[in-house]
C-alpha cells in the first residue's frame, strides 16, 4: 500500500500536462507578445537618455500606475507560491504580512518620500551619503541591497516560477527560465523605469483579475467560507508518520493573532517584528521607493501609496485562502507529511505546500482561463524581475560605478546600468540549480527569515537618520556592521542545522528553535539602534545647517542652492568637471553654435544601438545656471495643492479604517 501511495502522487503532474489545451498555450503566447509590445511602445515614448529619465521615469508618473507597480513589484511569483503554500500549511496568519504593508505604504507616502524628494536623491544609499557624508555607508548599503536582491528576490522568484511551470506545463525548466529572463531583460534594458511601470500596471490587472476568478471557483468548490472551515480542519493525508501530529491542521488556522510562545507566527512578532521588516521593504528598499520617486509630485506619490494599500488587502483572499482551499481539496498531495511520499510528489522531503497554488490552477480552471492563470504567474515573475533588474542597475551605476569611475559621463552610466542587467540575468540562470537543491518546505518562511537576519539594521538606520539629528556617520556605520555580524551569525546557524523532518527530534540550539525569526528581527533592530545612538553620542554632532533638507524636521527648508550632484540634469555629466559659470556657459554655447554641423548619416545598426540604449547621437542643449536652479527647485518640491492633499489624507484614513476592521474581524 505504501509503495502504491508513492506512485500515486506522480499522477497529478501527468494529468496537469495532459489536460492542457492549445487555447491555453495560445493565451500564454499572446500574453508574451502583448507585454513585449507594450514595453517597446512605452520605451519609444519614454525619456531614457538621462539618469532621471531612465531611472525615475522622468518624474512624470501619475498615482494609478505607481500604485499598481507597488503592488506587482511586491506580489511576484514567489509570493503566489510562498504565500499560498504557507496558507495551506498554517492558515490565515500569513495574510497579516500583507495587511501590515498597508500601514507602511501610508508611512512611505506621508513620512519617507517627502524627505527623499526634498533631498533630491535617486537611490537610498545616495540619501545616506548626503545625510552622513563619506562613502563607506553608501557602498555598504549598495552591496548589501544587491545581496538581498539575489538571495530573497531574484532566486526565490525564479525558483517559484520554475516550480509553477514544472507542475503546470511540464516544460524544460532551464529553457523556459532563460526565455523568461531574456524577454524580461530586453524591455527592462530598452525602456527603463517607464517601461517597467507601464508593464507592471498591465500585469497587476492580469494578476488580480485571474486570481479573483480562481478564488471564486475555489470557494464554490468547497462550499464558500463555512465549507472551507469544515474541509480544511479535516484535511489530513491518508498516509501519515506514526506517533506525530505534524499531519494535523492547526487548531488556530482561522485566526490572525496566535499564541506568543507556541504560535507558528506569534502575534507580537506579527505586529511589531514584522513592522521592522515591512519598514525596510516599503520605506527604504530601492525597488519600492523608486516607484514613488517617479511621481510627478508628492500628491501623486501619496495617491500611489493609498492605491497600493487598497490592492494589498486582496492577497489574503486571492492567494492565502486559495492555498487553504487547495489543501482542503487535495490533502494527500498538498498536505503530505511522509518524507518519501513528499519527495516523490514535489522533490522536497519536508513538505509540498509550495505546490498548493499551481495544483489548484490545473485542477479547477477551465480551458483558456487556465492559460490566463499561467500568464498571471509568469506576469508576476517578470514583473518582479523587471523591478529588481531596473533598481539593481540604478544602485550599481550610481552608487558603485561612480566610485570606480569618478569622471563617468551620463552616457557611460546608461550603458553600465544596462550591462549590469545582463550580468544579473547570467547570475540568475547560474543560480537555478542551487535554488533547486535548497528547496525547503515553505518558500515564504525562507524569504522572511533571510530578511529578518539582514534587513533590521537598515530599518533602524533610516528611521534614526530621518528623525534624529544627533546620529552621526561613525554611529551609523558601526551600527550597521554590528547588526550585520549578529544577523549573519543567526543566518549561518539557521542554514547549518536545517529544519527537522516530521517525526525527527529537534536538536537545534535554543536560539533557533525558541526565538522566532520575527522576534529576532525586533531584537536585532533594537541592538542596532542602541549601537548607533551610543557611538553617535561619543562623536561630534553634524552641524544642523548640513542636515537641510535631509530630515523630517528640516524637509521644508532648502539649501541655497540645493545640491543634487548632477543626477537629475537633463544634460550629460561633463566628464566630472565642475559646473561652468554663467560667462563660461555663454561662451561655450556660442562656440557650440559656431561648430554646429549636420549630423552624420547613421546606419541601421547605429540607429538601433542609440534607440535601444536610450542614447542621443547629438549633444543635448546645455542649461543655463538659472534653468538648472529652476529644474532643481521643481524636482525637490514637496508642495501640494490643498484640495489634493485633503483627498489623499481622507483616502488614507479610510484605508486604515478598513484595515483595522479586517484585523479585528479575523483576529
Amino acid at each position: 500500500m505504501e509503495a502504491g501511495a508513492r506512485e500515486a502522487p506522480a499522477e497529478p503532474p501527468q494529468e496537469a500536462r495532459a489536460i492542457l489545451n492549445v487555447y491555453d498555450i495560445l493565451v500564454v503566447v499572446f500574453y508574451f507578445v502583448f507585454v513585449l509590445a507594450l514595453g517597446i511602445w512605452s520605451s519609444l515614448r519614454a525619456s531614457r537618455s538621462t539618469v532621471g529619465g531612465y531611472f525615475l521615469a522622468g518624474r512624470s508618473m501619475t498615482w494609478w500606475p505607481i500604485g499598481a507597480s507597488l503592488m506587482s513589484s511586491n506580489v511576484g511569483s514567489g509570493l503566489f507560491i510562498g504565500l499560498a503554500g504557507t496558507g495551506a500549511a498554517g492558515g490565515l496568519a500569513v495574510g497579516g504580512f500583507e495587511w501590515n504593508a498597508t500601514w507602511l505604504l501610508v508611512a512611505l507616502g506621508w513620512v519617507f518620500v517627502p524627505v527623499y524628494i526634498a533631498a533630491g536623491v535617486v537611490t537610498m544609499p545616495e540619501y545616506l551619503k548626503k545625510r552622513f557624508g563619506g562613502q563607506r555607508i553608501q557602498v555598504y548599503m549598495s552591496v548589501l541591497s544587491l545581496i538581498l536582491y539575489i538571495f530573497t528576490k531574484i532566486s526565490t522568484d525564479i525558483f517559484s516560477g520554475a516550480l509553477f511551470i514544472q507542475v503546470s506545463l511540464g516544460w524544460n525548466l532551464y529553457l523556459t527560465t532563460v526565455i523568461l529572463l531574456v524577454v524580461t531583460a530586453i524591455y527592462t534594458i530598452a525602456g527603463g523605469l517607464t517601461a517597467v511601470i507601464y508593464t507592471d500596471a498591465l500585469q497587476t490587472v492580469i494578476m488580480v483579475g485571474g486570481a479573483l476568478v480562481l478564488m471564486f471557483l475555489g470557494f464554490k468548490e468547497v462550499g464558500w467560507y463555512p465549507g472551507l472551515q469544515e474541509k480544511y480542519n479535516a484535511a489530513i493525508a491518508n498516509i501519515t508518520v506514526p506517533n506525530t501530529t505534524c499531519h494535523l491542521p492547526r487548531s488556530d488556522a482561522f485566526h490572525l493573532l496566535r499564541d506568543p510562545v507556541t504560535g507558528d507566527i506569534p502575534w507580537p512578532g506579527l505586529i511589531f517584528g514584522l513592522t521592522v521588516l515591512a519598514t525596510w521593504c516599503w520605506c527604504t528598499d530601492q525597488v519600492i521607493v523608486q516607484r514613488s520617486l517617479s511621481a510627478k509630485n508628492l500628491s501623486h506619490a501619496k495617491g500611489g501609496s493609498v492605491f497600493g494599500g487598497y490592492l494589498k488587502i486582496l492577497p489574503m483572499f486571492f492567494i492565502v485562502m486559495p492555498g487553504m482551499i487547495s489543501r482542503a481539496l487535495y490533502p494527500d498531495v498538498v498536505g503530505c507529511v511522509d518524507p518519501d511520499i513528499c519527495q516523490a510528489i514535489c522533490g522536497a522531503q519536508v513538505g509540498c505546500s509550495n505546490i498548493a497554488y499551481p495544483k489548484l490552477v490545473m485542477e479547477l480552471m477551465p480551458v483558456g482561463l487556465r492559460g490566463l492563470m499561467i500568464a498571471v504567474i509568469m506576469a508576476a515573475l517578470m514583473s518582479s524581475l523587471t523591478s529588481i533588474f531596473n533598481s539593481s542597475s540604478t544602485l550599481f551605476a550610481i552608487d558603485i560605478w561612480q566610485r570606480v569611475r569618478r569622471k563617468a559621463t551620463e552616457r557611460e552610466l546608461m550603458v553600465v546600468g544596462r550591462v549590469f542587467i545582463v550580468f544579473l540575468v547570467v547570475v540568475s540562470i547560474v543560480w537555478i540549480p542551487i535554488i533547486q537543491s535548497a528547496n525547503s518546505g515553505q518558500l515564504f518562511d525562507y524569504i522572511q527569515s533571510v530578511t529578518s537576519y539582514l534587513a533590521p539594521p537598515i530599518t533602524a538606520l533610516f528611521v534614526l537618520a530621518i528623525f534624529c539629528h544627533r546620529v552621526t556617520e561613525p554611529g551609523a556605520f558601526w551600527g550597521l556592521i554590528s547588526g550585520l555580524v549578529v544577523g549573519a551569525l543567526r543566518m549561518i546557524l539557521e542554514f547549518s542545522y536545517g529544519t527537522p523532518l516530521c517525526g525527527e527530534p529537534d536538536t537545534r540550539p535554543a536560539v533557533l528553535k525558541d526565538v522566532h525569526y520575527l522576534y529576532f528581527a525586533l531584537l536585532l533592530c533594537g541592538l542596532t539602534t542602541f549601537v548607533i545612538i551610543v557611538v553617535s553620542l561619543c562623536t561630534p554632532p553634524i552641524p544642523e545647517e548640513k542636515l537641510i533638507p535631509l530630515t523630517w524636521w528640516t524637509r521644508h527648508r532648502h539649501r541655497s542652492p540645493p545640491s543634487l550632484e548632477g543626477h537629475y540634469h537633463s544634460h550629460p555629466l561633463r566628464d566630472g568637471k565642475p559646473a561652468l559659470s554663467a560667462q563660461e556657459s555663454q561662451t561655450e554655447n556660442s562656440d557650440l553654435k559656431k561648430q554646429e554641423s549636420p549630423a552624420p548619416t547613421q546606419s541601421c545598426w547605429q540607429k538601433f544601438y542609440f534607440w535601444f540604449c536610450g542614447l542621443s547621437p547629438t549633444p543635448t542643449p546645455i542649461l543655463s545656471p538659472a534653468e538648472k536652479a529652476a529644474m532643481e527647485r521643481k524636482l525637490t518640491s514637496i508642495e501640494e495643492t490643498p484640495l489634493w492633499r485633503r483627498v489623499c489624507n481622507i483616502n488614507a484614513i479610510f484605508l486604515l479604517t478598513i484595515n483595522i476592521f479586517l484585523w479585528g474581524y479575523f483576529a
